[in-house]
């Protein structure tokens, strides 16, 4: 056994309440690095989460938390969070409060500075700093210089100063900016707590001709659910009995209810709008659709995205910075400018204050995290922040044509006859020739004879596959040939009149895949087989050139005439035809030398392109774990109506990362220069540090209000 695997063996997981901020979780990470007996910790802010890999007990854990008041919850547990009223809460906050009041009263009534105002400012800053002087002080012996540490300093170098009142008026600001960052938290949170609990916890199974009632952990692979109408489904599965429309918005974000009958794959979290269904129970309820979903979002949030990574960075060296200047203006005009000392110890906490980064610390993955739990929420599975960044810098997209731009279904649209065979013995002998094959157009030449009730028992000897050109086979002793036209150039060229070649042509410029059914000594029958073009695939490809993408490719092994024909309908700038798998990896590559791409498939096919594209984005990630595990993005339902809307919202993403950055380090600097001539106070540094950290996290909850658009029906109408 490997090293990484002793250590995933030795993995536990545990949900966290009470994290106020990512310094908080940052401590709390390395608090728990160093219990005995655990070799790793990773600690998710966003999800708020921690993975211990080794042996610890939740005492240990809330131990390593306490100076946060922790609570460790096992991942697997059901836990309903409650929701205590404020006054129960911060109760301290609100006792500090009443005697800033109070002092402030008394310093009106009898003068700033008296004993009665003082110790009134005292108890407030007693009361309300309580909690921030254990965490600040602790860390400050630690030479940790977080939010906590910096605080503490000022308050109390405020109070020993004789600045009182203003001492206690940071305390109450400060706790004010902790729980507007603890809300805002929160909020990005819910959409992945809304997620979890789509799904019920109990479900009606039968077992052995008896109906019970139990909860999801107990039930098994195999077993038989009973959905009612209006009920939600507790897990994956197949329908093995009845019919009914299922509202499956909460994982395709699709708000049209899909009809599903005997044999359809149905999901858990989906909900049973009309008949009685019996479901077969096909996946555990660690592995259903859903749960997958939560896991991937949930450790999306973890990844730091490039412009998090740049923020973290800077932070590292940032605090340690504004810690010695604040020093040096406190202790240099007094030495050597003829200042007074109180002024100057004022004017360095000051800078102490106002130089604390929580704004900008958070200004990234609130909004990193907000705008992946809204994708979620809507159908889109996003794998990280880097893939939502970069997904927000592309300028050109190549799709994957079959199943992707169309719906992967060839039917056949025009079987032409020649000779003295009528046309429906022509078809039954063509669907029984193809009945041995596995190619998608000889699906779509049996679907055609089936949908006429033909009778396909006819006997067919001799079957061969004639690689890459069509299929022969002996029915009565005479051997007959389904392929292309190239097919019948090579071997039988005199048989191709002007007048099929004339037709081929026409039926080709329609951007149909024509095949040629004969004999060795004529031309009976020219088959016309297209794949249906997605209704949404028009608008889509309009939408992208509206966003300013104009390099939009569609890729495909199709033949060129084809391909022309469905680029043009759809608006694509550039097709590229009759393409191998590598050839199409090729094209990516080359594309990436001028631009940010992205590649569009099934997550199935074209599994090398959609790697070495700048984001992979697989359609059909519901019920697919090839598209869930290979793609960067993974389009929830099997349309392409999702892909403007995730632009949208990785640009929005973008955009408002970079306003929080831009305005966090604007305040701060604005704040310095305020500090030379004197004009900035305790609390107008304290004010400014709270409203730039409630600015940034309200400018980023507005990714929560970008939604997925309605298509328009007259371009989807266009389109087809």
């Amino acid at each position: 056994m490997t090293a990484n695997q002793k250590k995933d063996k030795n993995k536990t997981v545990y949900r966290v309440e009470g994290f106020s901020c990512i310094n908080c979780a940052g401590i709390f990470e390395k608090n728990v690095k160093s219990l005995p007996n655990v070799i790793d910790a990773k600690v998710n802010f966003g999800a708020a989460k921690v993975t211990v890999y080794g042996q610890t007990t939740m005492e240990e854990l809330e131990k390593a938390g306490s100076f946060e008041n922790l609570r460790i919850i096992p991942e697997k547990q059901h836990h309903d969070l409650q929701k205590e009223p404020y006054w129960k809460t911060d109760w301290h906050v609100l006792a500090s409060l009443f005697f800033l009041v109070i002092g402030f009263l008394l310093g009106l009534q009898y003068g700033e500075g008296t004993l009665g105002s003082s110790l009134a400012y005292g108890a407030a800053i007693l009361i309300g700093g309580f909690r921030l002087f254990q965490k600040g002080i602790h860390n400050l012996f630690r030479l940790q210089f977080d939010m906590s540490t910096l605080m503490t300093v000022a308050i109390l170098g405020a109070a020993a100063i004789g600045e009182w009142g203003e001492g206690a008026t940071v305390v109450i600001l400060f706790a004010i900016s902790e729980g507007l960052e603890r809300y805002s938290m929160e909020k990005a949170r819910q959409s992945i707590r809304s997620l979890m609990d789509l799904a019920p916890k109990e479900a009606l199974i039968r077992r052995d001709s008896e109906e019970i009632l139990i909860p999801v952990d107990e039930i098994q692979v195999g077993d038989i659910m009973l959905i009612k109408p209006g009920q939600k489904l507790a897990m994956d599965g197949v329908v093995v009995k009845g019919s009914s429309s299922i509202n499956q918005a909460t994982i395709t974000g699709e708000s049209v209810p899909v009809v599903k009958t005997i044999g359809d794959p149905v999901y858990a979290g989906t909900i049973n709008e009309e008949g009685f269904l019996e479901v077969k129970v096909t996946k555990s309820v660690e592995d259903t659709t859903i749960a997958k979903i939560i896991h991937l979002v949930e450790e999306a949030q973890a990844k730091r995205a490039p412009s998090q990574a740049f923020v973290d960075r800077f932070a590292k060296y940032y605090t340690p910075i504004i810690i010695l200047l604040a020093f040096a203006t406190a202790i240099i005009p007094p030495l050597f400018l003829d200042a007074t000392w109180s002024e100057s110890i004022y004017r360095g906490l000051a800078l102490l204050v106002v130089g604390c980064p929580c704004a900008l610390v958070i200004s990234t993955p609130v909004s990193i995290v907000t705008a992946i739990g809204n994708a979620a929420k809507n159908g889109v599975l996003i794998k990280g922040g880097i893939h939502l960044e970069e997904a927000g810098k592309l300028s050109a997209i190549a799709f994957d044509k079959t199943g992707t731009l169309t719906k992967g279904t060839p039917e056949v649209t025009d079987f032409i006859t020649y000779g003295h065979q009528n046309e429906q013995d022509l078809i039954t002998i063509a669907a029984a020739i193809e009945k041995g094959s596995q190619h998608p157009l000889a699906s779509a030449i049996l679907r055609h004879a089936v949908k006429r009730n033909l009778d396909l028992s006819q006997k067919v000897t001799d079957f061969r596959s004639l690689t890459g050109k069509g299929v022969k086979a002996k029915i009565k002793n005479e051997f007959y040939y389904i392929g292309s036209p190239q097919l019948f150039n090579e071997r039988f060229a005199s048989n191709l009149k002007q007048e099929h070649l004339s037709q081929i042509h026409s039926l080709q410029r329609q951007g149909k895949t024509v095949m040629v059914l004969g004999t060795e000594k004529e031309i009976l029958a020219l088959i016309a087989v297209a794949d249906e073009v997605r209704p949404t695939s028009k608008e889509v490809v309009e939408q992208l050139h509206q966003l300013g993408i104009q390099k939009t490719i569609m890729l495909t092994g199709d033949h060129p005439r084809a391909a022309d024909t469905i680029g043009k309908r759809l608006g694509i700038s550039e097709v590229k035809a009759e393409l191998l798998p590598e050839e199409k990896l090729d094209y990516i590559k080359q594309l990436q030398k001028e631009d940010k791409v992205a590649m569009v498939g099934d997550g199935v096919n074209d599994a090398p392109a959609l790697a070495a594209s700048t984001v992979g984005i697989a359609m059909g990630g519901a019920g697919t774990d090839t598209a869930l595990e290979t793609a960067d993005i993974a389009l929830m339902a099997d349309d392409l109506s999702k892909l403007p809307y995730t632009i949208r919202l990785s640009r929005k993403t973008l955009a408002i990362i970079k306003q929080n950055i831009a305005f966090s380090l604007g305040i701060k600097l604005l704040a310095l220069i305020l500090i030379v001539p004197g004009w900035l106070t305790l609390w107008m540094a304290i004010f400014a540090d709270m409203g730039a950290t409630l600015i940034v996290t309200l400018n980023s909850l507005r990714l929560l209000w970008v939604k997925a658009h309605k298509e328009k029906r007259t371009s989807a109408v266009n389109a087809t």
